[in-house]
């Protein structure tokens, strides 16, 4: 019996070593992506300086009614063949 409980004592610290292991690459790793963009981020650059974009137009642009009409009669007619409806 005291075979098993060895057994299953090494593969318990096995476990948490490796949990352990993986945690401290992936907080590594975390920290190494941070440093580098840090330091090779762009330089926020001054709003003040740049150029309008062009507005939107304030009229609002809808469907094409016959778009619409022609959508619905495929999805109904795709229903109807595959006996959906």
């Amino acid at each position: 019996m005291t075979s098993v409980m060895d057994q299953m004592g090494e593969a318990l610290w096995i476990m948490v070593l490796g949990m352990v292991l993986v945690y401290l690459f992936l907080g590594i790793l975390i920290l190494g992506l941070k440093l580098i963009a840090n330091r090779y981020a762009p330089e926020a650059t001054d709003t003040a300086n740049r150029p309008e974009a062009p507005s939107i137009s304030s009229k609002p642009q809808g469907l094409d009614p016959r778009l619409v009409a022609a959508i619905t009669s495929a999805v109904q007619q795709y229903r109807a063949q595959e006996g959906r409806s």
